[in-house]
Formats: C-alpha cells, sequence, structure tokens
C-alpha cells in the first residue's frame, strides 16, 4: 500500500495546520479503524505530533495525517475530509469501501 490509496482533502490540510498554529506546534491527524460502533467498525480520530514505527503519512499542503497499516486496507481508496456544517465541524471519511454506515458517519460497515 502507498500513500496514494488514502488522500487529504485540502480543507483538511487547512484545518490540521490552523490547529498547530492555535497549538504552536506542529500537528498531525492520526486516523485509525477499530472495532465498534453501531455498524461494527470505526473511526479514530486524534491529534498527535509523532509517527509511529507502523504509520504511512498522507501529506498535503504541508499538513499531515496517520494511518497505521491495518486501518490503511480498510480505508484503500478514501479521502479524509473536514466539513463545516450546521450540525458542526468535524473530519470525516469519504470510504468506497463502506457499505453501510450509520447516522453519525462514524461507524460503518464493509
Amino acid at each position: 500500500m502507498t500513500t496514494a490509496d488514502v488522500t487529504l482533502s485540502p480543507a483538511a490540510a487547512r484545518r490540521i495546520q490552523a490547529i498547530g498554529q492555535a497549538e504552536g506546534r506542529p500537528m498531525m491527524l492520526r486516523v485509525a479503524v477499530e472495532g465498534g460502533g453501531c455498524s461494527g467498525f470505526q473511526y479514530q480520530f486524534d491529534l498527535v505530533e509523532t509517527v509511529e514505527a507502523d504509520d504511512v503519512k498522507v501529506e498535503r499542503d504541508g499538513a499531515a495525517a496517520l494511518v497505521d497499516v491495518v486501518s490503511l486496507v480498510m480505508l484503500k481508496g478514501s479521502e479524509i475530509d473536514f466539513v463545516d456544517e450546521l450540525a458542526g465541524a468535524e473530519f470525516k471519511i469519504r470510504n468506497p469501501n463502506a457499505k453501510s454506515s450509520c447516522g453519525c458517519g462514524v461507524s460503518f460497515s464493509i
């Protein structure tokens, strides 16, 4: 798998950079897939400063997201995006592998 298997949208890149500027240090978005949620799997988002040994780094416009190699399999072809809507602002995954998802958009099945 390569970093081209997962992409970072311009909006997500801008948001990651804005968070880093607000924190006063570079931050990266860690994205993982875990078992659980109402549809079988759920996305986990964390802000981190360091890269782990099994991370794949996805970069755009000076911003970076990290995905572990196990999660990368389920995220193949996905885009990490950031949306700011009336209901709230959040990172979202546009995952072509997800057969269904719940209303919250964080839980999905393959």
